[in-house]
């Protein structure tokens, strides 16, 4: 094997009492133990061999070597590493389990297949430990990693180590992240004596596949939950959009005194950010200040998504410069944050800022950017900034991004180019796409368009057209072609496509309270009731030369419990699961004027903050 000397500026003088005069093994593997990066082990190699110290292939300071550059996580310490395990005459089964976790590591996993095979063939005994790493490696492949997990699994068999639960466990692992969870449940059943790690493959394989049912019963009925197991539970429910699941069980996790880790955090953290939960959401952070719990890159990232969704990005700005290291997710929350603020300019300042200090935006970063040109109406800007992802940045625009530009070009009124652009399109255009284009037929009255494309899609794809034809009948409506209006509404009926009914959910006192039109479930529905018919006698005396709809709807009555249940002066925060109308924009921003109250409302898109009948998206949403 070729080594490079280099100048060991690692290693101790010859007089120290480390040097290698003394005890070559022993020196050496001391300082291995101390070794941190390539360059370190290079030199202590290096030395090795040009001393003529020539250890046993088995002995620690060669297994040490190896495992080091095994576990380094890039390719070139690897590559080094197969140097190393090629010197050695016969490598035991230790080193073979090293070098085979190595690349099932790496982006490489087909490789640790390859060396499992030599291994056969060379007659090396396997233990419970070399499973373990195939399985992994199968899991990494981007093709049949399920035949090759198959293989695997004969292989277990075969060889005696079915029952030993660290193989039973990887093997079951495999199957239930690879959405094979029948076959996992299998192996689970068949597991004599299950450890946590067993209960908890299976709760994650479940929750993976969406069935939170069944993870929810293996999680209740364990009897040794550990930090892991309450984390893979919050993690599931989040991940299937249960996020007040995701909260409930939090809390349930603190009562029985486990402490969550740094992953329960952010799960919990992402929960508040989707229910738009700021009390729940400052609670869990003062909870890390108190534990003194460090806020890492990912934590961090997390906090400022969540107060930016809740409402707050004053105090998701102090988070962000707060942060030791600010990467990448960290920037990209705070250009979301002010886009769904509706605050373009400040989003284009941030983004600028994030290039000046050397971070390269992703393709997240792009969707967030393109999204802040399109809520604040910056064409011009978003055209330039969508040109330059393939040109600057070597980045391929998915079809998220071409629905940004989509929405952008439609809000703007530039339908035929919006037309054009989804025509040149190098993928498929989806219903979103057709969805953000017809909706701007409707606000800008192109009937002749939208119906042009809406009749094409239901023609042309009938199966998957159902968010487009309920923008279709919106523009039979508004062009008062009734026939076609009552045949479209008819193809709704007959696809099953329903109107989501629209819910406005406000939180008091750490507690939901979601209510939607005409429904009367709420204990406090009487006064709710008798509040908004006063609201709607005081607007009317402000609005008396004015046509105004004041006609109840979820998001009023979550305002006129807002108004009951809270202080003078205190800003009143609504979650919407539709996109804000026209009807309760304007009363909304009459509210907030006549009660002197500040507004925020989160619709499905972004925010709206109403403060002094005046609506911070300018009225262009």
């Amino acid at each position: 094997m070729e080594v490079k000397v280099m100048a060991p500026h690692f290693l101790p003088s010859p007089t120290s009492q480390f040097s290698f005069e003394t005890n070559a093994s022993t020196q050496t593997l001391s300082l291995l133990n101390r070794c941190s990066n390539m360059e370190e082990l290079n030199q202590i190699h290096a030395q090795v061999f040009k001393k003529g110290y020539a250890f046993d292939d088995n002995t620690l300071p060669v297994r040490k070597l190896l495992a080091f550059c095994s576990s380094a996580p890039d390719s070139g310490s690897l590559a080094y590493a197969q140097k190393v395990f090629d010197g050695i005459d016969s490598p035991n089964t230790f080193m073979w389990n090293t070098i085979i976790r190595g690349y099932a590591n790496s982006t490489q996993p087909e490789q640790a297949l390859f060396l499992y095979r030599r291994m056969l063939a060379d007659s090396v005994p396997q233990n419970a430990y070399t499973f373990p790493f195939l399985l992994k490696a199968c899991s990494g492949l981007s093709s049949s990693p399920l035949e090759e997990t198959k293989q695997i699994h004969a292989q277990v068999v075969k060889f005696g180590f079915g029952f030993d639960v660290f193989a039973a466990n990887s093997l079951l692992h495999a199957y239930a992240v690879s959405g094979r969870i029948k076959s996992a449940r299998l192996v689970f059943e068949r597991i004599p004596q299950r450890d946590v790690v067993s209960w908890n493959s299976m709760i994650d394989g479940y929750g993976k596949c969406g069935e939170m049912g069944m993870a929810c019963e293996i999680f209740k009925v364990m009897t040794d939950k550990n930090v892991v197991s309450w984390t893979t539970m919050i993690s599931g429910y989040v991940g299937a959009g249960m996020n007040k699941e995701a909260l409930n069980l939090y809390h349930e996790m603190q009562d029985s005194g486990v402490k969550p880790d740094n992953v329960a955090l952010v799960s919990t953290i992402s929960a508040c950010a989707h229910l738009g939960a700021l009390e729940q959401g400052r609670w869990i952070h003062t909870y890390i200040k108190r534990r003194g719990i460090k806020i890492d890159p990912i934590l961090g990232s997390a906090l400022v998504d969540m107060y930016a969704k809740c409402g707050d990005m004053e105090e998701a700005l102090e988070v962000f410069r707060r942060m030791e290291k600010k990467g990448v997710s960290a920037w990209t929350a705070v250009v979301f944050g002010f886009a769904i603020h509706g605050q373009g300019r400040e989003a284009l300042k941030w983004f600028s800022g994030m290039q000046e200090r050397g971070i390269k935006p992703n393709m997240i970063t792009f969707t967030a950017i393109l999204t802040a040109c399109s809520y604040a109406g910056l064409v011009d800007e978003g055209k330039s900034l969508f040109e330059s992802m393939e040109k600057e940045y070597n980045l391929k625009p998915t079809i998220e991004h071409y629905g940004c530009m989509v929405d952008l070009l439609g809000r703007a009124g530039l339908l035929k180019e919006a037309k054009q652009l989804i025509d040149s399109m190098p993928v498929r255009p989806n219903s979103v796409i057709w969805g953000a284009l017809l909706k701007a037929c409707q606000i800008h009255r192109n009937l002749e368009l939208g119906k042009q494309i809406g009749e094409m899609l239901i023609e042309s794809d009938p199966d998957n057209s159902g968010r487009c034809i309920l923008h279709l009948a919106n523009i039979y409506g508004i062009a008062e072609e009734w026939d076609k209006t009552v045949e479209v509404r008819r193809q709704m009926t007959d696809q099953k496509v329903c109107k989501l009914q629209g819910c406005s959910s406000i939180s008091l006192n750490g507690i939901f309270h979601e209510f939607v039109a005409g429904d009367r479930s709420h204990p406090e529905m009487d006064k709710i009731n008798d509040m908004w018919n006063r609201i709607s006698k005081r607007l009317k005396q402000e609005t008396e030369e004015k046509e105004t709809a004041i006609h109840q709807n979820s998001d009023k009555l979550a305002i006129a419990f807002g108004l009951i249940g809270t202080k003078p002066g205190v800003t009143i925060r609504i979650i919407k699961n539709l996109r804000v109308c026209e009807d309760s924009h304007t009363v909304t921003k009459l509210i907030s004027k006549v009660y002197s109250r500040e507004i925020v409302m989160r619709d499905i898109a972004r925010f709206h903050h109403f403060k002094n009948g005046k609506c911070s998206c300018g009225d262009y949403w």
